[in-house]
């Protein structure tokens, strides 16, 4: 008979110890796992989320995202999910909360939740220079031809409201604005601080029409019943609004378009 260890084989006591280690190692990754504030993100959109020279997620977004991870006392973890596909990730509890320049909206409350808004914005319209479309009413002419992005607002407005347009449904950003660029479509309708960007990139090519076409709020997105959480989120969001982490961010990210829409007599978007 083998040699025993409290009378048991060293064989069995080798797996009984081995399955224990297995466990355990479950174990400490799942709560490793529960102590991770997991952010999804289309990290396509900036200012607000993109990935700087080092290959991180930047912008306003992660900010905010560390806000909360420090309010919580969580670090976070991000994941960078194409847009459309940031619902269902939430969903199905692939992450913990969505924060990317994510309208909250009566559509999305029917299947996600939402904190108190952070950013307030508008549709508005990226014109082909050479396209006649010079405001919103140009954009009811039959047979009007428009770039949307895909799961947007700016693509259920359009659908809603010019019924009678033709729309070409992209799933990047780049592939609207080579859209307007080319005079392949009329315009584009988005949200004002992309519009100023992509019109500063093509200003030869394009116009900006800033007015709004509509009053938007973004928000963080939570899994419905996750009210704990929620309440975290929003004394976060509250206490940056309080302290002027807000207008840091501004003068970080977003002074240029600060500075545009306000000479347009247009509110800011933290106002």
């Amino acid at each position: 008979m083998a040699l025993s260890f409290d009378g048991l084989p060293f064989k069995l006591c080798g797996m009984f110890l081995l399955r224990l280690f297995c466990c355990l190692s479950l174990f400490i990754l799942g709560c490793a796992k529960r102590d991770v504030l997991v952010v999804g993100v289309d990290a396509t959109y900036p200012p607000f989320e993109f990935v700087d020279e080092k290959g991180q997620i930047s912008g306003v977004t992660a900010a905010i995202a560390k806000e909360i991870g420090v309010e919580l006392r969580k670090p976070v973890e991000f994941r960078n999910i194409n847009f459309d596909g940031l619902i269902p990730a939430l969903q199905s509890g692939q992450i913990n909360l969505i924060i990317s320049s994510l309208t909250a909206n009566e559509v999305r409350r029917k299947s996600i939740d939402f904190s108190d808004p952070y950013v307030k914005t508008g549709l508005s319209i990226l014109a082909a220079k050479e396209s006649s479309v010079m405001s919103a009413g140009d954009l009811k002419t039959p047979d009007r031809k428009l770039a949307v992005r895909i799961a947007t607002t700016g693509e259920q407005w359009c659908r809603k409201e010019l019924p009678e347009a033709k729309l070409v449904a992209l799933d990047t950003d780049a592939a609207c604005v080579l859209e307007v660029v080319n005079g392949k479509v009329d315009a584009w309708v988005y949200d004002q601080v992309s519009v100023m960007n992509y019109h500063a990139k093509h200003a030869d090519r394009t116009r900006a029409l800033l007015a709004p076409l509509c009053e938007e709020f973004w928000a963080v997105g939570l899994k419905k019943g996750n009210d704990d959480l929620k309440a975290s989120v929003n004394a976060t969001l509250a206490r940056m609004k309080k302290d002027g982490t807000f207008a840091k961010l501004a003068d970080q990210f977003l002074a240029k378009e600060r500075d545009l829409m306000k000479a347009q007599g247009l509110p800011f978007v933290f106002e």
